[in-house]
C-alpha cells in the first residue's frame, strides 16, 4: 500500500496567451476549476497506476472540501485519514500560458493544520512493506515526524522537493528516495545553476554520502537519477504541452506505484516519465493525471 502525507487543495485556473510579468494585468481566455494539491495529485496519479491508495491530510468545512475530494473518492483511494477542520480548503491560483508554462500561489488554509500527531496516525496504519511519500505543502513538523517515524518502523520513504522551502535541504537528508527538479536539486546540493556534467557529479557525490536514491527531473529533457552508485536516464514522449500543471505530481505518483508493483527501478523512472508527459496534455492537475492503460499504451 502506499500512503500519501500531504497537502489537499482546491485549484483555480485561469488562461492566458501569456503570463505576465510583474505588475502587468494580461486579458484571460478561460477559467475553471479542478481537484488538486501536492499529495492529492500524487496520491490520485499512484491510485490510477493501479495500486491501493491511503491519503492523509486535511480540508475545510467548506464548499471547496467536497470537490476537492470527488476524483480521489471516485478513484478508490481511502480517505479515512483526511480530517474536516475549521479552516478553509487549501487553494492553488494558477495562471497558464499559452506554451503550457504556469504560475502558481498557494494558500495553506487546513492544510496548515496538519500536526505531528496527524503524522504518527498515518504511520501506526502502516506496515513496513509500505511506501510513504510525502511532499512539502504541509507544516515541516508534521513532514519531518512522519519521515522519523517511518525510518524506524523500516517504511520506505519517498520525499518530493516541493514546493521550495528553506528546510527543502535538510528534510531531503531525511528520506529514502528524493524526486526533485533542477532547481531543488542544486538547492539540495547547495550548488547554482548546474550543467548536466556537474549535475551527475553532485548527484554521485551525495548518493556516496547518503546512501540516498536522487532522482531529478528535467522536464522535456526526462529525468535522470542515482540508485547504489549507479546512474538511470529515462525520456518521457515528445509533445506540445498544453498545461504543465501536476506533471511532476503525476511523476512521483506513477513512480511510487510502480516500485510498489514490484517493477524495478529504470522501468519505475519510464513509466513515470511517460504519464508524466501525458499529463501535460490536458488542462487542471487531476483531470491530466493519465490511466494506467493510457500509459502503458504508449509504453
Amino acid at each position: 500500500m502506499i500512503t500519501v502525507f500531504g497537502s489537499i487543495n482546491m485549484d483555480l485556473i485561469a488562461t492566458t496567451d501569456r503570463l505576465p510579468k510583474p505588475g502587468e494585468t494580461v486579458a484571460g481566455s478561460g477559467f475553471s476549476t479542478a481537484a488538486g494539491g501536492k499529495g492529492a495529485n500524487q496520491a490520485l496519479a499512484a491510485r490510477r497506476a493501479g495500486r491501493v491508495v491511503h491519503m492523509a491530510g486535511a480540508v475545510g468545512q467548506d464548499n471547496f472540501a467536497e470537490p476537492a475530494l470527488e476524483l480521489l473518492k471516485d478513484a478508490g483511494a481511502t480517505l479515512d485519514s483526511v480530517k474536516h477542520v475549521d479552516e478553509p480548503t487549501g487553494t492553488a491560483l494558477i495562471l497558464v500560458g499559452g506554451d503550457g508554462e504556469n504560475m502558481i500561489a498557494v494558500v495553506p488554509g487546513a492544510n496548515g493544520t496538519v500536526t505531528a500527531t496527524d503524522a504518527d496516525a498515518a504511520i501506526d496504519a502502516m506496515q513496513t512493506n509500505d511506501i510513504l511519500m510525502l511532499q512539502l505543502e504541509v507544516p515541516v513538523p508534521a513532514v519531518e515526524q512522519a519521515l522519523a517515524r517511518a525510518k524506524a518502523k523500516g517504511i520506505t520513504t519517498v520525499l518530493n522537493l516541493a514546493p521550495l522551502i528553506a528546510d527543502a535541504p535538510r528534510l531531503g537528508r531525511l528520506a529514502d528516495i528524493v524526486i526533485a527538479n533542477e532547481t531543488e536539486f542544486e538547492r539540495l546540493a547547495g550548488q547554482e545553476v548546474m550543467d548536466a556534467g556537474e549535475r551527475e557529479a553532485a548527484l554521485k557525490q551525495l548518493n556516496s554520502e547518503t546512501g540516498q536514491t536522487l532522482i531529478v527531473t528535467l522536464g522535456a529533457d526526462g529525468v535522470v537519477a542515482i540508485r547504489d552508485g549507479h546512474l538511470f536516464r529515462a525520456k518521457g514522449l515528445k509533445i506540445e504541452p498544453v498545461d504543465t500543471v501536476g506533471a511532476g505530481d503525476t511523476f512521483c505518483g506513477y513512480f511510487a506505484a510502480s516500485l510498489d508493483e514490484g517493477l524495478d527501478f529504470e522501468t519505475a523512472l519510464r513509466r513515470a516519465a511517460v504519464a508524466g508527459s501525458l499529463a501535460c496534455l490536458k488542462q487542471g492537475a487531476q483531470p491530466s493525471i493519465p490511466l494506467s492503460a493510457d500509459v502503458a499504451k504508449e509504453l
